[in-house]
Parts: C-alpha cells; sequence; structure tokens
C-alpha cells in the first residue's frame, strides 16, 4: 500500500481508504470486512454521525479499538437528527457542534478524533461560526485536524480563505469530473489534501449495467464504460482502473472506498499491484465522455 501526506498535517494516509457508510450491521461481517482493510495497509477509516444514527461509530468504535494508535479516523457532523425521527436538519452552528462530538468521541471508544469534518455546508451558514467551533475543538485536543464534505466550490473557496482546513471530501470519478474544473487545482495549490467519494459511480464503473448518472445518458455511461474496458484490458479490473484514474490526478490524497462484502474490498485492494495508468491510457478515459460542469452554487 501506498501512503500520501494529507495536506499539511502530519497524519499519512492510506491513498486506498475505507469509508464505512456501506457497512451492514451484522458485526462479524464487518469486523472481516475492516480487518481484511487493516491487514493490507489501509489506515484511514471514514464514518459519520448520521450513518445508520450513529450505529455506525459504534460498530468502527469496537471494531478498531485494539489498532486505535495505528488508525486514522475521521468522522463528521453538521445533520443533526429531529427529535421525533422524521429525519435531520442542517446544524452547522458552534454550540451543537460542541455537543455533537462528546456523543462520537463515546461511540468511537476514542478521546480524540484525527480529522473531523464538516457533513456539507452551503454559503449561507455562520461560516466563522462554525470555524471557531472546529478551532476550539482543536485547542481543547478532541480532534487534530479539521475538514470540509463538499461539492460546491463557492463554499470550498470560503473554506480555503477562512480557514485551516487541511482536506476536503468531494465526489469525483471518471463519470463525475466536475471538480476538474475549479477545486482540484485550487485545493493543490493551497496543499489541502482531496479524499475522493463516489469513485466507482454507483458500481457503474465495477461491472453495473449501464444506466443514466448525473448528466450522462445511459448511451454516455455505456460509452464511457467501453472505453474503460479496453484500457482495463486483462491487466486490471475495472474498478482498479477506475481508482486509477482519480489517483492519477495530482490533487488527490486518497480515494475512500466502500464495501459491504469482502470481495469487493479485495478487488480494489489490488490497486497497489496493478501498473499504472500511462498517458495514452489517461488520454484515452478523458477523452471518453465530456466534461460537465456545476451549474449551481458555484
Amino acid at each position: 500500500m501506498n501512503y500520501r501526506q494529507l495536506g499539511v498535517s502530519d497524519l499519512r494516509i492510506s491513498e486506498l481508504s475505507f469509508g464505512c457508510m456501506s457497512l451492514e450491521k451484522d458485526l462479524l461481517i464487518s469486523k472481516d470486512i475492516i480487518y481484511t482493510a487493516i491487514d493490507n495497509g489501509i489506515n484511514y477509516f471514514d464514518t459519520a454521525d448520521i450513518y445508520q444514527n450513529g450505529e455506525n461509530e459504534e460498530m468502527l468504535g469496537k471494531l478498531i479499538r485494539d489498532f486505535r494508535k495505528d488508525i486514522v479516523i475521521a468522522t463528521k457532523v453538521g445533520n443533526e437528527y429531529r427529535k421525533d425521527g422524521t429525519g435531520w436538519d442542517w446544524n452547522p452552528k458552534k454550540s451543537y457542534i460542541i455537543s455533537a462530538i462528546e456523543k462520537s468521541l463515546k461511540r468511537l471508544q476514542t478521546d480524540y478524533i484525527d480529522l473531523y469534518q464538516l457533513h456539507g455546508g452551503t454559503i449561507d451558514d455562520t461560516i466563522d461560526e462554525t470555524i471557531d467551533a472546529f478551532e476550539s475543538l482543536q485547542k481543547q485536543g478532541k480532534i487534530r485536524y479539521y475538514g470540509i464534505s463538499s461539492i460546491r466550490p463557492n463554499v470550498i473557496r470560503e473554506y480555503i480563505k477562512r480557514s485551516n482546513i487541511i482536506s476536503v471530501m468531494i465526489q469525483y470519478s471518471l463519470l463525475d469530473r466536475r471538480a476538474e474544473e475549479s477545486c482540484l487545482d485550487l485545493l493543490y495549490d493551497n496543499n489541502i489534501g482531496v479524499l475522493t467519494r463516489g469513485t466507482l459511480a454507483k458500481g457503474l464503473l465495477a461491472g453495473k449495467p449501464a444506466a443514466d448518472y448525473l448528466d450522462y445518458t445511459i448511451t454516455e455511461v455505456s460509452e464511457t464504460i467501453k472505453i474503460l474496458k479496453k484500457v482495463s484490458g486483462k491487466q486490471r479490473s475495472l474498478s482498479q482502473t477506475a481508482v486509477s484514474f482519480v489517483l492519477k490526478n495530482r490533487a488527490t490524497t486518497s480515494v475512500v472506498v466502500g464495501a459491504s462484502r469482502k470481495k469487493q474490498l479485495i478487488e480494489c485492494l489490488g490497486i497497489s499491484t496493478v501498473p499504472p495508468l500511462s498517458d495514452t491510457e489517461l488520454k484515452l478515459l478523458k477523452e471518453s465522455n465530456k466534461v460537465y460542469k456545476y451549474l449551481k452554487h458555484r
């Protein structure tokens, strides 16, 4: 497994990391998957307080407590469940963040979180108040670093200007290259780490039948998959090529993949042994579709 520095932090994380949202509630199945990830060099695990209403954090805490010093734990905050159980509301206020972390720490069975991320964000938020909450938690030693999870260029720009974020989690794949226009180079130039999600495009880049995806029609998706298969050949699986495409961007620090089955994870883990994409292969993949731009939140 290869490791990369996350922004300006002292965190060195595996270039393939694990997104816990896809884990099922079965502890034994999840244990097998998590331990396989650790045994193969993955040291970064991403969760959120909203996943399974906190049960995801709780499960992760149980499974990695014996390896805590070797594991980078990332979780997220900002979505507050309603007391009546009908859903949740966006809440980036300092008071909520300060109270929410105590519950996350307890569920994760740790006294600090390596990376605490705002789980979204809008340009209309009281951004300075949110930043102050993270800065306060950092001074208290409850978090080591903080970042945001967002696809909104206007929000990302504000946090770059006004905060000390070390990372941004953003959706990026061969079938969603919107981040290439205004986000990835900006983050790279500011030495802010990029954690990517959605890299397999809901499985479309891992062998699922073609379907409409975002602004791409089923015909356009089919064309991209055809080129993906051609580039993959016999030397890589489709998912390995899809992950390689994202890792090839200079801004990418780590690709966060989720797996509900051990077999899915093992296939992705092969990324460290397959040949890297050549310039010719990268060119073919980039030419396999047109690049859309973010139309909102610019």
